[in-house]
């Protein structure tokens, strides 16, 4: 099958079945496992689908942006502070916005020991899952039934799991309890036990519900904020005309906001052009599932039946962008849609990418995503310049764009980077901005928010 076939298939799958692309790994195993926003069977979609949509929601979404703004702002001065942390300081960025979102609490630091469990977590179940044991067991089905012994590899899962629902589970425990003595903030949580108390499920099921949403968010805006930042060490002239381009519009005396977006066309082709070069996820996330059969070219496709989303294949795809592997945000500087509008285009042909998913079965959080990644495109930009180490004979150290990380959700492999204020003044403003937001937004000793902005 070629390029173009393929595209036009996933566009027939993905886009026109609807109802027939349900998010399902395997029958029964992710059931087992609590992932409920993962495993929409159509007699129980309902409760988390809805909850999803209400928490996500193009209407919804907007009165997050106190959120970013806050941790945007943090991150910025973290990177000043410790540069070389940069990784660390974009995955607490991510994950803080998304706790604040579900769960009601913030991650001030990146050593927070929740955080740095998920995290761990992240990188384990990623070197399990490229195993050539981990794809058998996903083949047959059967072969699970062997014991530990045989199988060390389904061992170190369960235990994998099991501290996952420890983590998962208690989180949700934890805002159960804050809702009943009326400590928390309006959050995701605060929906859910209401749902709870109406559709009677488990708080195993509302811990996976919730730790799903935390998983999701937690990882892939970290992952894309980790590719742009590659890109810009591989194109600086793209560098170059961004920081130019904030400039002109908005000066050196503040910090770029949402209010900016519509001046700052490049900027948000940067963000299209980092969502399409570096797809965080490369095989659509999660696999697919048909709930009919379905015919293609003479092949039946039958109920249940894995379909993968290739968004790597589609991404590259030179028809669609030419010189694919070359980062040109140039691509997109006519492009005026937003992400979720190109998304639901009918026409797959005319989508910017394909990294959120597609159709019905769309990631949720792509406009919380959006204003996420603009806004930490914008004011990296305005205050930082980044550089590539150099060698000992003074030569630059370039990453390799070919090399990722494993799992459902990659990045680049880790790579060195110079970090550095574009100027004093620069500097100054991050500074001022962070300590006047601690001091009048959060508690001294918590580090969490004094009162909910919504």
């Amino acid at each position: 099958m070629t390029d173009a076939e393929f595209h036009h298939q996933c566009s027939h799958w993905l886009v026109l079945c609807g109802e027939m692309d349900s998010q399902i790994l395997l029958p029964g195993r992710m059931r087992q496992n609590r992932h409920p926003v993962l495993v929409f069977p159509s007699d129980s979609r309902s409760v988390p689908a809805l909850m999803c949509h209400n928490l996500l929601n193009a209407t919804t979404a907007p009165s997050y942006v106190p959120y970013q703004m806050l941790e945007n702002k943090q991150t910025l001065y973290d990177l000043l502070n410790t540069p070389d942390d940069f990784l660390k300081h974009i995955r607490r960025y991510s994950n803080a916005l998304t706790t604040t979102m579900v769960f009601g609490w913030r991650t001030p630091t990146y050593e927070d020991p929740k955080m740095k469990q998920l995290i761990e977590g992240f990188s384990a179940f990623a070197e399990i899952n490229q195993t050539g044991v981990a794809a058998l067991l996903d083949s047959f089905p059967i072969l699970r039934k062997l014991p530990d012994a045989i199988l060390p590899t389904q061992a170190k899962a369960k235990e994998l799991h099991k501290h996952e629902r420890e983590l998962y589970v208690g989180h949700w425990l934890t805002a159960k309890k804050a809702i009943a003595d009326g400590t928390i903030n309006h959050c995701f949580c605060v929906g859910m036990a209401e749902q709870q108390k109406k559709a009677g499920f488990s708080d195993a099921q509302a811990g996976y519900i919730s730790g799903t949403l935390l998983e999701a968010g937690s990882d892939t805006t970290s992952s894309t904020l980790y590719g742009f930042v590659q890109a810009m060490l591989l194109c600086p002239e793209a560098q170059r005309r961004a920081q130019k381009a904030i400039d002109d519009v908005v000066g050196d005396k503040r910090l770029p906001t949402k209010d900016d977006e519509a001046d700052l066309p490049y900027i948000r082709s940067i963000v299209k052009e980092t969502l399409r070069w570096m797809p965080t996820t490369i095989l659509g996330a999660v696999p697919h599932a048909v709930t009919q059969d379905d015919t293609y070219k003479g092949y039946l496709i039958p109920k249940a039946a894995g379909v993968l989303n290739n968004v790597w294949t589609i991404n590259m795809d030179p028809k669609r962008a030419p010189d694919p592997r070359s980062f040109k945000p140039e691509r997109y500087l006519h492009d005026e849609l937003r992400l979720y509008d190109s998304a639901v285009n009918p026409d797959g042909s005319k989508r910017d990418q394909f990294t959120f998913g597609a159709g019905r079965r769309i990631c949720p959080g792509i406009h919380v995503a959006e204003r996420s990644l603009f806004l930490g495109v914008a004011r990296i930009l305005w205050a930082l310049d980044i550089k590539p180490k150099e060698d000992a004979d003074g030569k630059p150290i370039l990453p390799d764009q070919s090399k990722f990380t494993q799992g459902f959700v990659c990045m680049p492999e880790e790579y060195p980077v110079i970090i550095t204020p574009r100027s004093a003044q620069r500097a100054a403003r991050v500074k001022e901005e962070w300590e006047r937001a601690e001091k009048e937004l959060l508690h001294a000793q918590t580090k969490q928010w004094k009162s909910s902005p919504l």
